[in-house]
Protein backbone atom coordinates (compact mmCIF):
# COMPACT_ATOMS: atom_id res chain seq x y z
CA UNK A 1 0.00 0.00 0.00
CA UNK A 2 2.83 2.41 0.64
CA UNK A 3 4.75 2.08 -2.73
CA UNK A 4 0.82 2.47 -4.27
CA UNK A 5 0.62 5.64 -1.97
CA UNK A 6 4.13 7.04 -3.06
CA UNK A 7 3.88 6.42 -6.56
CA UNK A 8 0.30 7.77 -6.47
CA UNK A 9 0.82 11.43 -4.98
CA UNK A 10 4.51 11.43 -7.01
CA UNK A 11 6.55 11.44 -4.42
CA UNK A 12 9.65 9.40 -2.37
CA UNK A 13 8.76 10.78 1.11
CA UNK A 14 6.01 9.25 3.34
CA UNK A 15 5.67 12.22 5.06
CA UNK A 16 2.66 13.80 2.97
CA UNK A 17 0.93 10.60 2.48
CA UNK A 18 0.51 9.84 7.18
CA UNK A 19 -0.48 13.70 7.72
CA UNK A 20 -3.19 13.65 10.54
CA UNK A 21 -6.86 14.33 9.70
CA UNK A 22 -7.59 14.80 13.25
CA UNK A 23 -10.46 12.16 13.28
CA UNK A 24 -11.64 12.70 10.02
CA UNK A 25 -11.78 10.57 6.91
CA UNK A 26 -12.19 11.00 3.30
CA UNK A 27 -14.69 9.16 1.47
CA UNK A 28 -14.86 8.93 -2.66
CA UNK A 29 -18.32 8.87 -3.61
CA UNK A 30 -18.05 6.78 -7.19
CA UNK A 31 -21.11 6.62 -9.86
CA UNK A 32 -21.59 5.27 -13.24
CA UNK A 33 -22.78 8.50 -15.66
CA UNK A 34 -24.78 8.52 -18.33
CA UNK A 35 -22.48 6.94 -20.50
CA UNK A 36 -22.57 3.51 -18.79
CA UNK A 37 -18.89 3.32 -18.79
CA UNK A 38 -17.05 6.39 -17.54
CA UNK A 39 -17.20 6.99 -13.85
CA UNK A 40 -17.16 9.68 -12.41
CA UNK A 41 -16.68 10.70 -7.79
CA UNK A 42 -16.22 13.09 -5.61
CA UNK A 43 -14.77 13.54 -2.40
CA UNK A 44 -16.08 14.84 1.31
CA UNK A 45 -15.10 14.61 4.66
CA UNK A 46 -17.03 11.92 7.30
CA UNK A 47 -16.22 12.36 11.06
CA UNK A 48 -14.67 8.99 12.73
CA UNK A 49 -14.67 5.49 10.82
CA UNK A 50 -17.62 4.20 8.55
CA UNK A 51 -18.63 0.46 10.08
CA UNK A 52 -21.49 -0.15 7.31
CA UNK A 53 -23.15 1.15 4.57
CA UNK A 54 -26.37 2.82 7.12
CA UNK A 55 -23.67 4.83 8.69
CA UNK A 56 -23.19 6.71 5.16
CA UNK A 57 -25.10 9.59 4.08
CA UNK A 58 -26.52 10.18 0.38
CA UNK A 59 -25.35 12.63 -1.29
CA UNK A 60 -26.18 14.66 -5.04
CA UNK A 61 -24.45 15.79 -7.85
CA UNK A 62 -24.85 17.91 -10.73
CA UNK A 63 -26.80 15.75 -13.74
CA UNK A 64 -26.77 18.21 -15.90
CA UNK A 65 -22.95 17.40 -16.79
CA UNK A 66 -22.65 13.46 -16.72
CA UNK A 67 -25.51 13.30 -19.19
CA UNK A 68 -28.20 12.02 -16.52
CA UNK A 69 -30.49 14.87 -15.46
CA UNK A 70 -31.25 18.33 -17.40
CA UNK A 71 -30.38 21.95 -15.90
CA UNK A 72 -33.97 22.54 -14.75
CA UNK A 73 -34.10 19.68 -12.90
CA UNK A 74 -30.00 18.75 -12.43
CA UNK A 75 -29.51 17.19 -8.77
CA UNK A 76 -28.96 13.77 -9.19
CA UNK A 77 -28.84 11.69 -5.50
CA UNK A 78 -26.27 9.02 -4.67
CA UNK A 79 -27.01 6.07 -2.52
CA UNK A 80 -23.69 4.32 -0.88
CA UNK A 81 -24.21 0.41 -2.11
CA UNK A 82 -20.40 -1.09 -1.19
CA UNK A 83 -17.52 0.32 0.95
CA UNK A 84 -13.87 -0.17 -0.48
CA UNK A 85 -10.67 0.63 1.16
CA UNK A 86 -8.88 3.60 -0.72
CA UNK A 87 -5.19 2.49 -1.29
CA UNK A 88 -4.28 6.26 -2.26
CA UNK A 89 -5.28 7.65 0.48
CA UNK A 90 -4.46 4.65 3.05
CA UNK A 91 -5.63 4.96 6.96
CA UNK A 92 -9.64 4.74 7.21
CA UNK A 93 -10.17 6.61 4.45
CA UNK A 94 -12.68 4.65 1.90
CA UNK A 95 -14.22 4.43 -1.30
CA UNK A 96 -17.92 4.38 -1.77
CA UNK A 97 -19.66 2.83 -4.74
CA UNK A 98 -23.41 4.35 -5.20
CA UNK A 99 -25.96 3.90 -6.98
CA UNK A 100 -27.82 7.02 -8.78
CA UNK A 101 -31.25 8.36 -8.50
CA UNK A 102 -33.31 11.21 -9.99
CA UNK A 103 -36.92 12.65 -8.79
CA UNK A 104 -39.90 10.58 -9.87
CA UNK A 105 -42.60 13.20 -9.10
CA UNK A 106 -42.14 17.27 -9.61
CA UNK A 107 -42.91 17.30 -5.98
CA UNK A 108 -39.98 15.01 -4.91
CA UNK A 109 -41.78 12.80 -2.62
CA UNK A 110 -40.12 9.77 -4.49
CA UNK A 111 -36.74 8.50 -6.27
CA UNK A 112 -36.47 6.45 -9.21
CA UNK A 113 -33.38 4.89 -10.91
CA UNK A 114 -31.48 7.37 -12.76
CA UNK A 115 -30.78 6.67 -16.61
CA UNK A 116 -27.84 4.03 -16.35
CA UNK A 117 -28.84 2.34 -12.82
CA UNK A 118 -29.66 -1.18 -13.44
CA UNK A 119 -28.37 -2.41 -10.61
CA UNK A 120 -31.39 -1.47 -9.02
CA UNK A 121 -33.63 -3.64 -11.88
CA UNK A 122 -31.06 -6.45 -11.75
CA UNK A 123 -31.88 -6.81 -7.76
CA UNK A 124 -35.21 -8.62 -8.30
CA UNK A 125 -33.60 -11.16 -10.51
CA UNK A 126 -30.71 -12.09 -8.34
CA UNK A 127 -33.31 -11.79 -5.31
CA UNK A 128 -35.10 -14.80 -7.17
CA UNK A 129 -32.36 -16.78 -7.85
CA UNK A 130 -30.79 -16.35 -4.31
CA UNK A 131 -31.30 -20.44 -3.64
CA UNK A 132 -29.47 -20.75 -6.55
CA UNK A 133 -26.12 -18.99 -5.36
CA UNK A 134 -25.01 -18.24 -8.60
CA UNK A 135 -21.62 -17.16 -9.32
CA UNK A 136 -19.18 -14.69 -11.42
CA UNK A 137 -16.19 -14.25 -12.65
CA UNK A 138 -15.32 -11.39 -15.46
CA UNK A 139 -12.44 -10.94 -17.71
CA UNK A 140 -12.16 -7.41 -18.08
CA UNK A 141 -10.13 -6.68 -21.57
CA UNK A 142 -8.85 -3.31 -22.27
CA UNK A 143 -6.28 -1.36 -23.96
CA UNK A 144 -3.52 1.62 -22.98
CA UNK A 145 -3.15 4.29 -24.87
CA UNK A 146 -0.54 7.29 -24.95
CA UNK A 147 -2.58 10.30 -25.27
CA UNK A 148 -0.22 12.75 -26.36
CA UNK A 149 -2.47 15.93 -26.68
CA UNK A 150 -6.39 16.22 -26.85
CA UNK A 151 -6.52 15.32 -30.34
CA UNK A 152 -4.08 12.33 -30.56
CA UNK A 153 -3.21 8.97 -29.10
CA UNK A 154 -1.82 5.49 -29.93
CA UNK A 155 -1.59 2.16 -28.38
CA UNK A 156 1.21 1.78 -26.07
CA UNK A 157 4.22 0.50 -27.74
CA UNK A 158 2.88 0.97 -31.02
CA UNK A 159 5.65 2.84 -32.82
CA UNK A 160 4.40 6.65 -34.38
CA UNK A 161 2.04 6.55 -37.69
CA UNK A 162 3.02 2.65 -38.08
CA UNK A 163 2.35 -1.13 -36.93
CA UNK A 164 3.73 -3.47 -34.86
CA UNK A 165 4.58 -6.92 -35.94
CA UNK A 166 1.45 -9.22 -36.11
CA UNK A 167 -0.16 -11.08 -32.94
CA UNK A 168 2.23 -13.90 -31.41
CA UNK A 169 4.41 -12.87 -29.20
CA UNK A 170 2.29 -10.43 -26.81
CA UNK A 171 -0.13 -12.45 -24.76
CA UNK A 172 1.30 -13.44 -22.07
CA UNK A 173 4.15 -11.83 -22.73
CA UNK A 174 7.51 -11.19 -21.13
CA UNK A 175 10.68 -9.17 -22.24
CA UNK A 176 10.54 -5.13 -23.46
CA UNK A 177 10.17 -6.44 -26.91
CA UNK A 178 6.66 -7.67 -26.76
CA UNK A 179 5.25 -6.59 -23.48
CA UNK A 180 4.28 -2.67 -22.44
CA UNK A 181 2.34 -1.49 -19.40
CA UNK A 182 3.44 -4.06 -16.87
CA UNK A 183 4.22 -1.29 -14.09
CA UNK A 184 0.50 0.04 -14.81
CA UNK A 185 -0.95 -3.28 -14.87
CA UNK A 186 0.64 -4.18 -11.73
CA UNK A 187 -0.13 -0.99 -9.92
CA UNK A 188 -3.86 -1.77 -10.72
CA UNK A 189 -3.44 -4.95 -9.43
CA UNK A 190 -1.96 -3.79 -6.33
CA UNK A 191 -4.54 -1.40 -5.77
CA UNK A 192 -7.21 -4.07 -5.98
CA UNK A 193 -6.02 -6.11 -3.50
CA UNK A 194 -5.25 -2.92 -0.59
CA UNK A 195 -9.36 -1.66 -1.68
CA UNK A 196 -10.73 -5.74 -0.88
CA UNK A 197 -11.80 -5.71 -4.84
CA UNK A 198 -11.94 -9.56 -5.53
CA UNK A 199 -9.19 -9.49 -8.40
CA UNK A 200 -8.26 -12.71 -9.13
CA UNK A 201 -5.59 -12.47 -11.80
CA UNK A 202 -4.09 -11.16 -14.61
CA UNK A 203 -2.38 -11.01 -17.84
CA UNK A 204 -0.80 -9.35 -21.12
CA UNK A 205 -3.32 -10.12 -23.84
CA UNK A 206 -2.98 -11.07 -27.71
CA UNK A 207 -2.38 -7.38 -28.86
CA UNK A 208 0.18 -5.13 -28.12
CA UNK A 209 -1.25 -2.50 -25.68
CA UNK A 210 -3.73 -4.75 -24.37
CA UNK A 211 -3.96 -6.12 -21.04
CA UNK A 212 -6.82 -8.23 -18.57
CA UNK A 213 -7.71 -8.34 -15.07
CA UNK A 214 -9.91 -10.83 -13.52
CA UNK A 215 -12.90 -10.30 -11.13
CA UNK A 216 -14.57 -13.18 -9.14
CA UNK A 217 -15.73 -15.22 -7.95
CA UNK A 218 -18.39 -12.90 -6.67
CA UNK A 219 -22.23 -13.91 -6.02
CA UNK A 220 -25.00 -12.23 -7.00
CA UNK A 221 -24.85 -8.64 -7.73
CA UNK A 222 -21.59 -7.97 -5.97
CA UNK A 223 -19.80 -9.03 -9.23
CA UNK A 224 -21.11 -5.73 -10.52
CA UNK A 225 -20.22 -3.52 -7.90
CA UNK A 226 -16.42 -5.14 -7.67
CA UNK A 227 -15.94 -4.62 -11.69
CA UNK A 228 -17.15 -1.30 -11.56
CA UNK A 229 -14.71 -0.44 -8.67
CA UNK A 230 -12.00 -2.42 -10.50
CA UNK A 231 -12.13 -0.18 -13.43
CA UNK A 232 -12.15 3.18 -11.45
CA UNK A 233 -9.26 1.93 -10.27
CA UNK A 234 -7.84 1.31 -13.16
CA UNK A 235 -8.82 4.71 -14.17
CA UNK A 236 -6.69 6.57 -11.21
CA UNK A 237 -3.56 4.61 -11.92
CA UNK A 238 -4.18 5.72 -15.49
CA UNK A 239 -3.86 9.08 -14.48
CA UNK A 240 -0.31 9.04 -12.93
CA UNK A 241 1.04 6.88 -16.10
CA UNK A 242 -0.81 9.70 -18.45
CA UNK A 243 -2.55 6.85 -20.07
CA UNK A 244 -5.93 6.10 -20.93
CA UNK A 245 -8.08 3.19 -20.70
CA UNK A 246 -10.06 2.10 -23.84
CA UNK A 247 -12.87 -0.23 -23.57
CA UNK A 248 -13.22 0.10 -26.64
CA UNK A 249 -14.30 -3.30 -28.09
CA UNK A 250 -12.30 -3.13 -31.70
CA UNK A 251 -10.65 0.05 -31.54
CA UNK A 252 -7.92 -0.91 -34.10
CA UNK A 253 -10.03 -1.92 -37.85
CA UNK A 254 -8.43 -4.91 -39.14
CA UNK A 255 -6.80 -8.44 -38.64
CA UNK A 256 -6.44 -7.10 -34.57
CA UNK A 257 -8.00 -8.87 -31.92
CA UNK A 258 -11.27 -7.46 -30.26
CA UNK A 259 -11.91 -7.22 -26.60
CA UNK A 260 -14.11 -8.69 -24.77
CA UNK A 261 -15.72 -9.22 -21.26
CA UNK A 262 -15.71 -13.25 -21.27
CA UNK A 263 -18.33 -14.11 -18.07
CA UNK A 264 -18.03 -17.19 -16.56
CA UNK A 265 -21.42 -18.43 -14.42
CA UNK A 266 -22.51 -20.98 -12.36
CA UNK A 267 -24.89 -22.31 -10.10
CA UNK A 268 -24.76 -24.13 -7.14
CA UNK A 269 -26.31 -27.21 -9.17
CA UNK A 270 -24.19 -26.53 -12.13
CA UNK A 271 -20.94 -27.15 -9.16
CA UNK A 272 -22.28 -30.00 -7.77
CA UNK A 273 -21.61 -33.83 -8.60
CA UNK A 274 -23.62 -34.27 -11.99
CA UNK A 275 -23.66 -30.59 -12.89
CA UNK A 276 -23.25 -30.76 -16.20
CA UNK A 277 -26.73 -31.90 -17.31
CA UNK A 278 -27.45 -28.48 -15.43
CA UNK A 279 -24.75 -26.44 -17.73
CA UNK A 280 -26.25 -28.35 -20.76
CA UNK A 281 -29.22 -27.53 -20.03
CA UNK A 282 -28.38 -23.80 -19.16
CA UNK A 283 -26.67 -23.57 -22.73
CA UNK A 284 -29.79 -24.52 -24.57
CA UNK A 285 -32.00 -21.68 -22.91
CA UNK A 286 -28.80 -19.22 -23.81
CA UNK A 287 -29.65 -20.50 -27.20
CA UNK A 288 -32.98 -19.26 -27.47
CA UNK A 289 -32.71 -15.54 -26.42
CA UNK A 290 -29.77 -14.83 -28.37
CA UNK A 291 -31.20 -11.95 -29.55
CA UNK A 292 -32.12 -10.63 -26.17
CA UNK A 293 -28.61 -11.33 -24.49
CA UNK A 294 -26.56 -9.84 -27.52
CA UNK A 295 -28.79 -6.26 -26.65
CA UNK A 296 -27.24 -6.15 -23.42
CA UNK A 297 -23.59 -7.18 -24.32
CA UNK A 298 -22.06 -4.18 -25.16
CA UNK A 299 -21.93 -0.80 -27.87
CA UNK A 300 -20.40 -1.68 -31.38
CA UNK A 301 -20.25 -5.45 -30.61
CA UNK A 302 -20.59 -6.50 -33.92
CA UNK A 303 -16.84 -5.21 -34.85
CA UNK A 304 -15.71 -7.57 -32.59
CA UNK A 305 -17.72 -10.89 -33.22
CA UNK A 306 -17.41 -11.40 -36.78
CA UNK A 307 -15.91 -15.21 -36.68
CA UNK A 308 -12.88 -14.62 -36.55
CA UNK A 309 -9.54 -13.59 -33.84
CA UNK A 310 -11.17 -15.97 -31.28
CA UNK A 311 -14.63 -15.17 -31.71
CA UNK A 312 -17.96 -16.60 -33.20
CA UNK A 313 -20.13 -14.64 -35.40
CA UNK A 314 -22.79 -12.26 -33.58
CA UNK A 315 -25.64 -14.08 -36.11
CA UNK A 316 -24.48 -17.21 -34.65
CA UNK A 317 -25.01 -19.10 -31.77
CA UNK A 318 -22.29 -22.43 -30.60
CA UNK A 319 -20.87 -24.05 -27.95
CA UNK A 320 -17.58 -26.63 -27.58
CA UNK A 321 -15.26 -27.87 -25.18
CA UNK A 322 -12.22 -25.53 -24.89
CA UNK A 323 -13.21 -24.07 -28.09
CA UNK A 324 -12.44 -19.86 -27.60
CA UNK A 325 -14.46 -19.86 -31.04
CA UNK A 326 -17.69 -20.76 -29.75
CA UNK A 327 -20.07 -18.45 -28.16
CA UNK A 328 -20.19 -20.73 -25.20
CA UNK A 329 -17.38 -22.21 -23.96
CA UNK A 330 -17.38 -25.31 -21.94
CA UNK A 331 -14.31 -25.96 -20.07
CA UNK A 332 -12.15 -28.50 -20.78
CA UNK A 333 -11.68 -29.80 -16.94
CA UNK A 334 -15.43 -29.08 -16.49
CA UNK A 335 -16.40 -31.48 -19.03
CA UNK A 336 -13.65 -34.12 -17.89
CA UNK A 337 -15.36 -33.84 -13.91
CA UNK A 338 -18.60 -33.26 -14.60
CA UNK A 339 -19.45 -30.36 -12.84
CA UNK A 340 -17.95 -26.45 -12.99
CA UNK A 341 -19.33 -23.32 -14.73
CA UNK A 342 -19.48 -21.97 -18.67
CA UNK A 343 -17.55 -19.23 -20.10
CA UNK A 344 -20.24 -16.80 -22.18
CA UNK A 345 -17.55 -15.53 -24.38
CA UNK A 346 -19.88 -12.79 -26.83
CA UNK A 347 -19.71 -9.83 -24.10
CA UNK A 348 -17.93 -6.82 -25.05
CA UNK A 349 -15.55 -5.09 -22.94
CA UNK A 350 -17.91 -2.38 -22.20
CA UNK A 351 -20.81 -3.61 -20.61
CA UNK A 352 -22.91 -3.11 -17.82
CA UNK A 353 -22.08 -5.99 -15.50
CA UNK A 354 -25.12 -5.46 -13.67
CA UNK A 355 -27.15 -6.17 -17.14
CA UNK A 356 -25.23 -9.12 -18.25
CA UNK A 357 -24.58 -11.03 -14.70
CA UNK A 358 -28.72 -10.24 -14.23
CA UNK A 359 -29.57 -11.38 -17.60
CA UNK A 360 -27.62 -14.44 -17.24
CA UNK A 361 -29.53 -15.49 -14.41
CA UNK A 362 -32.95 -14.36 -15.70
CA UNK A 363 -32.31 -16.77 -18.59
CA UNK A 364 -30.85 -20.10 -17.00
CA UNK A 365 -32.31 -19.65 -13.73
CA UNK A 366 -34.99 -17.05 -12.30
CA UNK A 367 -37.03 -16.78 -15.25
CA UNK A 368 -38.05 -13.95 -17.44
CA UNK A 369 -40.56 -12.30 -14.56
CA UNK A 370 -38.31 -9.54 -14.01
CA UNK A 371 -36.83 -8.84 -17.43
CA UNK A 372 -39.49 -6.67 -18.81
CA UNK A 373 -38.70 -3.54 -16.28
CA UNK A 374 -34.94 -4.34 -16.53
CA UNK A 375 -35.34 -4.37 -20.84
CA UNK A 376 -37.53 -1.18 -20.64
CA UNK A 377 -35.08 1.07 -18.73
CA UNK A 378 -32.24 -0.05 -20.90
CA UNK A 379 -34.27 0.96 -23.98
CA UNK A 380 -35.22 4.38 -22.75
CA UNK A 381 -31.54 5.17 -21.81
CA UNK A 382 -30.61 3.58 -25.51
CA UNK A 383 -33.31 6.22 -27.07
CA UNK A 384 -32.31 8.91 -25.24
CA UNK A 385 -28.21 8.47 -26.27
CA UNK A 386 -29.22 8.72 -29.46
CA UNK A 387 -31.34 11.51 -29.12
CA UNK A 388 -27.87 13.41 -27.66
CA UNK A 389 -25.92 12.40 -30.07
CA UNK A 390 -28.59 13.68 -33.00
Amino acid sequence: RELIMKQYYGVYSSNFCNWEQNDKIIAEYIWIDGTDINIRSKSRTLSGTVESISDLPDWNFDGSSTQQASTEDSEVTIKPVAIFHDPFRGGDNILVMCATYVWADKERTKLRPANTNFRDFSLPIFKAAESDHPWFGIEQEYYLFETNNAFTKKLLGWPEGGYPAKEGPYYCSVGASACHGRAIMDAHYRACLAAGVNISGTNAEVMLGQWEFQIGPCEGVTIGDHLWMARYLLGRIGEDFGISISYDPKPIKGDWAGAGCHTNFSTESMRQEGGIKEIYEAIEKLSEKQKEHMELYGEDNEKRLTGKNETCSIEKFTCGVGDRGASIRIPSNVEIEKKGYIEDRRPASNIDPYLVSSILVSTCVAGSEHEEALFTHFRKWKEERKELES
